[in-house]
Formats: C-alpha cells, sequence, structure tokens
C-alpha cells in the first residue's frame, strides 16, 4: 500500500512565547535536555545526585542540600523503605542510585542485594566530615547570605505594600 494521495500529518513543536526563555545559549529543548543528563560525565553525575539535608543541619549549616558521599548517614522519606535509617555504603553514580547498609532484598537465589535508592528520596542526617566538605558548606553558606536568598527585608515589604 501507498501513501500517495494520503496527507502525512507530523505534530508541531510549538514554540514558546517570548521572554519565557532566560539565556538565549542554554536550549529548553526536553530532547536535549534528556540526552545532557543521561550521558552526563561523573563529575557531573556527582552534584545532580545531591540530597537534602534533615531540617537540624539546615538550620547548623544554613544551606539546603548537599551532594551525597559515601560515609553519610541519611533516612528514607519516601517508598517503601520509609523512615528506615542507615549509612551509605556506596554512591553508585553509574545507575544514578546510592546503597543504604541495612536496606537490602533477597534474590531469587538466596544472595541477598543493595536496594538502588535515589538520592532526592533521603534526607541526610549526618554528615562526613572533612576539609572539602567544610569548605563547600563554608561556600554555600557565603552565596545564601551574600544573595539573602528568599528573605525580604522589612522595608521591601513595605516598599511591596505601598505599590498597591
Amino acid at each position: 500500500r501507498t501513501l500517495e494521495g494520503e496527507k502525512l500529518h507530523f505534530r508541531r513543536r510549538r514554540r514558546h512565547p517570548i521572554g519565557m526563555k532566560f539565556s538565549e545559549s542554554v536550549s529548553s529543548s526536553r530532547r536535549k535536555s534528556r540526552k545532557a543528563h543521561f550521558t552526563a560525565p561523573s563529575h557531573i553525575r556527582r552534584k545532580l545526585m545531591s540530597a537534602p539535608l534533615s531540617a537540624e543541619l539546615r538550620a547548623k549549616y544554613n544551606v539546603r542540600s548537599v551532594p551525597i558521599r559515601k560515609d553519610d548517614e541519611v533516612q528514607v522519606v519516601r517508598g517503601t523503605f520509609k523512615n528506615r535509617e542507615g549509612k551509605v555504603s556506596q554512591v553508585y553514580r553509574r545507575k544514578w542510585v546510592i546503597h543504604v547498609e541495612r536496606i537490602t532484598r533477597e534474590r531469587v537465589n538466596g544472595a541477598t542485594v543493595f536496594v538502588g535508592l535515589d538520592p532526592s528520596k533521603v534526607v541526610i542526617t549526618k554528615l562526613k566530615m572533612d576539609k572539602h566538605r567544610k569548605e563547600l558548606l563554608e561556600r554555600k553558606q557565603g552565596a545564601k547570605e551574600e544573595k539573602g536568598k528568599g528573605k525580604f527585608t522589612e522595608a521591601e515589604v513595605q516598599a511591596m505594600q505601598d505599590v498597591d
């Protein structure tokens, strides 16, 4: 059967309205974003595999999340293993998962294997500190204070009310 006489319809992609894109050098294409994500090298995956800090740590360091690493202690906040705690035994960047001690399952052949968890579905309850981690926290803390991220001063709030 030939396609002569039949119209071929291709779905057209809608363009973003002017003003949606902030930087012309960065693509907003879903296809390119996904390719960049799934083919990311290890040093970029480290940053992408960040986990939020617990409320206590967030208050202490004034930082929301950090890249997860081997000896951090975490608590699972989503899924089958919710509320389980343990120490990170491996950050498996190739598979985009972390392995946590005592969170395992038994295979059919009797072998026990770690269950891969997404780093965004855990909260870090205790950080493994070294000089690089300290520098990172100080850097992030400084950037947050510099910008005053998400915080309005009394003067700004008053100015916003006067606009109406």
